[in-house]
This record gives structure tokens, C-alpha cells and sequence, in this order.
């Protein structure tokens, strides 16, 4: 499995979007299909980073994988009609992910925290590197 640190000698940061909540038909019920729940995404990425180990780059965000772009792709990769697994989601978040040739692997957690009782959340992890 790959390591989420940032690692200056290889190169990588670490890119995060914790807890972004979206309304999203999720699931093999009819009722999941009919009616978006909330389901909660964290996305990890390992991004190619120029500056390192040198110092600071140029402060641009075109240098940079942006979280808010990263966050609004995984919001249009969810609420976009209807997924029946958790899994499904998760993968193609993360391919998503991938199309930034910076992004050398990408680890997606879909949770739906509303789906049992007396449970926090269910969900899944997956992770997807760069060919």
C-alpha cells in the first residue's frame, strides 16, 4: 500500500478533502435510488511536487493541485445521477483524481452515515495509483 506522507526526497505532498458532504443516490435499495442521502467523501492524494526538495515554488496555484477543483469533481462525480455501490463511487472519484498527470495515486472514502442504526457510517476505501 502506499504511504500518504509527504516525502521530499521522492518528490510527493499530500493533497486532502476531508468531509465533503453531498446529497447523492447511493445505493441498491429502490428507496436509495428514488431519494440522494448523504454520503460524506475524503479523498487522499499523492501529488508530484516540483518544489521539492529544493524549497518553495513560485506561489501560483496552476503550480499546484487545487483541493477546491479536486473537491467540486468528486461533488459532480456523486450527485451525477444514480450509483448502486459505494465502491463504484469511490473508484470513479478516484480515477477522476488520476486525470491530473500530477496525481501519482489517489485513495477515496465513501461513508453514508445516515443507512443504520446505532452506527456511525458505513462506506468503503479505495485506492487507485497511476499506471
Amino acid at each position: 500500500m502506499t504511504s500518504y506522507i509527504p516525502d521530499a526526497a521522492r518528490g510527493l505532498r499530500r493533497v486532502f478533502v476531508r468531509d465533503l458532504t453531498v446529497q447523492a443516490r447511493l445505493g441498491v435499495y429502490p428507496r436509495e435510488e428514488a431519494a440522494p442521502q448523504r454520503v460524506v467523501i475524503g479523498i487522499e492524494l499523492l501529488v508530484a511536487d516540483d518544489a521539492a526538495p529544493a524549497g518553495v515554488g513560485p506561489d501560483r496555484l496552476e503550480r499546484v493541485v487545487d483541493y477546491a477543483a479536486v473537491a467540486e469533481r468528486a461533488r459532480s462525480v456523486a450527485t451525477n445521477g444514480h450509483t448502486r455501490l459505494a465502491e463504484t463511487l469511490a473508484e470513479r472519484i478516484a480515477v477522476a483524481c488520476l486525470e491530473d498527470p500530477r496525481v501519482e495515486s489517489a485513495r477515496v472514502t465513501v461513508e453514508k452515515p445516515d443507512i443504520m442504526p446505532h452506527v456511525g457510517a458505513v462506506g468503503v476505501s479505495v485506492e487507485r495509483r497511476r499506471a
